[in-house]
């Protein structure tokens, strides 16, 4: 690794543009022409892609354009001293140091380590220094490479009692912060982050230990100090690795940027978090796949993470239970579904009496997929009072959701008594009670309470007003035809296509879920509405594995290529995840193409009347699908049309930049679409 950088990409006060697009061009050329990348185009084009995301200028002067790519051979460093600076988004000005960071897309972990070692320079004024005042190009080598060698650095001087003033002391002792950085390369600031909040722990005189989750792994804190810590500072851009290490501890939750630029303000806050007995803390639901850039701050966002949950969980489920259904099916026949129980009563594995084998396992598939679906709603409303209360919601959750499915409430009733039973779990768990009480609370007082409070609400007051809106739902559809059919699938396709597995995508799917049983049954209405609901989630990565890997790849950067070609699979089977990548690097494009063709698919599939009896699967369950030909025929035109538009929105309509604030928290870039 000593060659990672030569005198040859080195650039000292050359002009290379007036702009970061221009700087990074050049920097990605010079790459290119020393035979370290194959394609300048395509690692200017990726790097260009993580620019667009989060910008890459950084306080002092600094900016730190990077990209793993697959045009890299190999892991590669270009330097640019600009006379004078280019903006590259810093809150301080234009940046004059400018480092182009390019790693293969497979690169090695002592690749990732050398790199992340050269980050961590950044925050070292000595460091900057020597790159300013450099004379020639080797001399900026000799800086570099000495900054990536294998010396080890310099220890900080562990902070005191003393050294602490009184706003960072908790009982008279310096606070003890933990805190993790991470963004979405793994390479530059999650290193430089964790330095950054070191050195401002160091100078405050807090006792903080930081974890870089980067791309070349991480060492773990010590559970030891992690449970001695009064706080915790999450200055990430991706999701926290083993997040419930942490699960109790007030936490303060940011950007991995905020933690370079604003290190001493998070100390602040994580301290005065810790003094807070009423502060965010970190839940164990936590670990369950929810982001951790950014805590709700609000009911509305409470209630949302919550439901996330509750739905998350619930799928297993269903997705479990439908398939075993619809595997009954193949197997039995469509009329297992009113004979299961009795060839169980007449028949054995052993001894089949008046049936075949086929048709017996039919009935114990067609049984056993029946029963994971009467966990449908409580498992619902079970899991969003976890997600609002942790593991003493669970209980009086599943309660409430019993009495909601007794009562016939549905799934909306499902939702209600979830949350009740989550307030009321939560709000129980925060009152102080004497010392001999505190063992009993969780496992006795607060399933017993907020089990009496949201069950006893459901079945005395809101179960019967639920019951009939739910009644009235049922009837509204059972009314719907010709048009009205088609307008409902458009509406669908369009909620499916909104969020791509958010909220929203998550009420019309768990609205096709919940009611599935009742189409099993005999109500082919909801069967339509399964079908187009899956149809309509198909069709996001579907339409940008097509328009990156066939209409117009140009238009895509190579990791967005890679993805699409995973993509085809990912829709195939039912993932509208698979599209996030696309959408994440480009929203205001990729999602209104997605919805577009998810409101035809949805339309034509219930205007061609298909139905399916499987929750999920994609075309991987054609067996459980009526009139399959034509539910891939609407798939198909759906995602042709998806993929046209957003190439047409891709080459006619151009972004400019724009700016946000989340949360309160430090700018970050956004993306506008103007024709």
């Amino acid at each position: 690794m000593s060659e990672i950088i030569t005198a040859a990409l080195v650039s000292l006060d050359e002009p290379l543009g007036a702009d970061k697009r221009a700087v990074i061009d050049a920097l990605a050329a010079r790459v290119a022409a020393q035979g370290r990348a194959t394609d300048a185009g395509a690692l200017a084009r990726d790097a260009w892609a993580r620019e667009e995301k989060d910008e890459t200028g950084l306080p002092g002067g600094i900016a730190i354009p990077h990209a793993k790519s697959a045009a890299v051979t190999e892991a590669t460093l270009a330097f640019a001293r600009l006379k004078p600076g280019v903006d590259f988004g810093a809150p301080d000005g234009p940046a004059d140091l400018v480092f182009l960071i390019a790693a293969p897309d497979t690169a090695a972990e002592e690749h990732l380590a050398v790199l992340s070692k050269l980050a961590r320079s950044f925050m070292r004024d000595d460091f900057t220094a020597g790159l300013r005042s450099a004379s020639t190009a080797e001399e900026i080598v000799a800086l570099v490479r000495a900054a990536v060698s294998d010396a080890p650095p310099a220890a900080a001087a562990a902070p005191s009692a003393a050294a602490a003033d009184a706003a960072h002391q908790i009982d008279g002792r310096p606070a003890r912060i933990v805190a993790v950085t991470a963004c979405a390369t793994g390479i530059a600031h999650t290193f430089m982050a964790a330095d950054a909040l070191s050195a401002a722990g160091a100078k405050e005189g807090v006792d903080l230990v930081v974890e870089p989750q980067g791309s070349s792994g991480y060492k773990a804190i010590d559970p030891a100090i992690i449970d001695q810590a009064d706080a915790v500072i999450f200055a990430v851009d991706v999701d926290v690795r083993e997040q419930q290490r942490f699960a109790g501890k007030p936490v303060v939750r940011s950007g991995v940027k905020r933690g370079i630029e604003q290190p001493a303000q998070l100390i602040a806050e994580a301290v005065a978090a810790a003094k807070n007995p009423g502060a965010a803390r970190v839940s164990a639901a936590a670990a369950t796949g929810a982001t951790a850039t950014a805590a709700p701050t609000s009911l509305g966002g409470s209630v949302k993470r919550a439901l996330l949950t509750g739905v998350s969980y619930m799928i297993p489920f269903v997705a479990g239970g439908g398939l075993l259904i619809a595997l009954g099916f193949l197997l039995g026949g469509y009329e297992i579904a009113f004979n299961a129980d009795d060839v169980l009563a007449s028949s054995t594995l052993w001894a089949l009496g008046d049936n075949s084998l086929a048709v017996y396992l039919g009935a114990v598939a067609f049984k056993i997929g029946g029963l994971s679906f009467g966990f449908l709603v409580p498992a619902l409303a079970g899991y969003i009072a976890y997600g609002m209360a942790d593991r003493p919601g669970i209980a009086p959750g599943f309660v409430a959701g019993a009495v909601a499915a007794f009562m016939g409430a549905g799934f909306l009733g499902g939702i209600v008594g979830g949350l009740l039973a989550g307030l009321a779990a939560w709000w129980l768990n925060r009152l102080e009670v004497p010392r001999w009480l505190r063992g009993l609370m969780p496992v006795v007082i607060i399933p017993l309470l907020a089990s009496i409070f949201a069950s006893g609400l459901l079945l005395m007051v809101l179960g019967g007003p639920i019951a009939w809106l739910m009644t009235v739902l049922n009837d509204w559809l059972g009314s719907l035809t010709g048009a009205g059919v088609v307008i409902l699938g458009v509406i669908l396709g369009l909620m499916m296509c909104f969020d791509l597995g958010g909220p929203v995508n998550k009420v019309a799917y768990g609205f096709a879920t919940a009611n599935l049983a009742a189409g099993i049954a005999g109500d082919e209405r909801y069967l339509q509405i399964m079908a187009a609901v899956m149809a309509a989630g198909m069709v996001p990565p579907l339409a940008m594995a097509l328009a990156s890997t066939v209409l117009d790849r140009k238009l895509f950067t190579e990791p967005e290529r890679e993805n699409g070609k995973a993509a085809w699979l990912l829709g195939a089977a039912f993932i509208s995840e698979g599209a996030i990548p696309f959408a994440a690097a480009d929203v205001l494009r990729v999602i209104p193409a997605a919805m577009v063709g998810g409101a035809v698919t949805g339309a034509l599939s219930m205007a061609f009347a298909v139905t399916s009896k499987a929750p999920h699967g994609g075309v991987f369950v054609f067996f459980a699908i009526d009139n399959f030909w034509l539910w891939v025929l609407s798939i198909a035109i759906g995602t042709v049309v998806s993929a046209v538009l957003v190439v047409l929105l891709k080459r006619f309509a151009h972004r400019r930049p724009a700016a946000e604030v989340i949360d309160g928290n430090a700018e970050v870039p956004a993306t506008a679409v103007t024709a």
